[in-house]
């Protein structure tokens, strides 16, 4: 059955699918949802929702699951135009492919890289990204602007990066920098898709002044501190000859973790620093693709999970398909952790859907606003067709989600109660220009910034290999 398009643009209506995924139940049959002025207005099953509200006639949704949208918590969206220059590259891609390219860019440019991530990712099911910040100056209102106008839900991190214990950092440059972040996160304390936040982009890019200072200016405004930390083994060893710590036991020292950080990656752990995650409430990010393509290691998720450190999925700007990254998830931690030790359920499946949803909403500041449906949260969700062959039969949808479903499925993304994309593709902008913009637009930027790359690609690679 082919589910009405019209019903998803009412301003308020009553939806009845065949299943409904709640927390902590999973899919649930016979529930309705009443949808108005962008939240769930209520939740329940489906002739208690009726009888509240006798003026809605409810929209049957056979075969249909509705869901959480997804929660990407680690994204960068002014790289999209390069996204495929990384492939079999090293692992700091930043220094030779991000930096010259992202300062590189134009105003629009930006925005173009930007609204391209933000419609990447919702055909992939996310209807909220954390963007960790952008180097380029123009950055953040260009990743305003694209996510307003794609329907994208953004946390957008203005960068705080004051040069570091031995740079050119001193207190006035820490104070305009401190000004400048009140200020962004002013902006965007009110707006219904942009969140402010704040970043760090590596420990030893800030005075430990300044990490501090801006982890407590996180905290009370009630936003998310942005770091990578622990990535990858250049990283770790450029922080012990900088620092003479490792970038967790840094953050530590400066006083910067806590409730109000979210750690992009934290793939190289010690016991120790895992316990003082734990006890201090930062948050985790776990970017499994980027660990599979540019990485030294794989995050010890499970680990992490058992330990009650909190922990979101993201895709570090890789591949915006969040079944994929369910997969991927899932896989890394079973050829890493899982099969050495004779674990054959690595998380069960539900693991990474609650990370990939709730858990994500929760370590990127919007816990009470979206990553369930619930009443009274955001009415950001997606309407999969459960009625294909990879699903036919079912029976464990929470390990199929993870491992069997696929983007195709996705029929409807709503965020904020409004529909963003029908069919993959969105209903009130036009996309195929947009990808004809970038086109013309990626080809002359990539060409002319400085990017430095160690392979070929792959054509070329193998020419000199045959």
């Amino acid at each position: 059955m082919q589910v009405p398009e019209n019903t998803l643009r009412q301003p308020r209506y009553l939806l009845a699918p065949a299943l409904t995924w709640l927390e902590p139940k999973g899919a649930t049959p016979g529930q309705g949802v009443v949808v108005a002025d962008g939240h769930f207005t209520d939740v329940g099953p489906l002739a208690e929702v009726q009888a509240r509200h006798p003026d809605l006639v409810p929209q049957a949704l056979p075969d249909r699951l509705l869901m959480p949208g997804f929660i990407d918590t680690h994204h960068h969206l002014t790289q999209s135009f390069g996204k495929s220059l990384a492939f079999g590259e090293p692992s700091e891609i930043f220094r030779r492919i991000w930096v010259p390219l992202e300062q590189h860019l134009q105003p629009h440019d930006l925005y173009l890289s930007a609204k391209l991530a933000a419609l990447e990712a919702l055909r992939g099911g996310f209807t909220t990204v954390c963007d960790a910040g952008t180097r380029s100056p123009h950055g953040l209102q260009a990743i305003a602007l694209a996510a307003e106008e794609a329907g994208l839900r953004c946390v957008l991190a203005r960068t705080c990066n004051d040069g570091g214990n031995d740079g050119d950092s001193d207190e006035a440059t820490r104070r305009d920098l401190l000004r400048d972040a009140e200020t962004h996160l002013a902006q965007w304390q009110h707006h219904p898709l942009v969140h402010g936040s704040l970043a760090i982009s590596v420990p030893e890019a800030a005075t430990d002044a300044m990490l501090g200072r801006v982890a407590a200016l996180c905290h009370e405004a009630g936003v998310v501190m942005q770091v990578h930390a622990n990535e990858h083994l250049a990283s770790v060893e450029r922080s012990l000859v900088d620092r003479g710590l490792r970038p967790i036991g840094h953050l530590d020292r400066a006083g910067a973790l806590g409730p109000q950080t979210l750690i992009a990656h934290a793939t190289l752990v010690t016991p120790d620093e895992l316990l003082r995650l734990r006890d201090t409430g930062t948050a985790v990010a776990y970017n499994p693709v980027a660990s599979a393509w540019k990485g030294n290691a794989v995050a010890p998720a499970l680990m992490m999970r058992a330990l009650g450190i909190r922990l979101g999925l993201g895709t570090d700007g890789t591949r915006s398909d969040a079944f994929r990254l369910l997969d991927a998830a899932e896989t890394a931690q079973r050829l890493v952790h899982g099969l050495a030790v004779g674990d054959s359920s690595c998380g069960a499946g539900w693991t990474w859907l609650q990370a990939a949803t709730s858990g994500g909403a929760e370590a990127c500041g919007l816990g009470q606003r979206t990553g369930r449906i619930a009443t009274g949260l955001a009415a950001d969700f997606l309407l999969l067709d459960l009625d294909v062959p990879e699903l036919a039969p079912s029976w464990d949808l929470g390990w199929e989600l993870v491992r069997l479903a696929h983007r195709g499925q996705i029929e409807a993304v709503v965020v904020a109660g409004l529909l963003r994309l029908w069919q993959g593709w969105p209903t009130d902008w036009n996309a195929r220009a947009l990808m004809r913009e970038v086109r013309a637009v990626a080809a002359q930027a990539v060409a002319e910034a400085p990017i430095q790359r160690v392979h070929p690609v792959s054509a070329e690679h193998r020419l000199g290999n045959s």
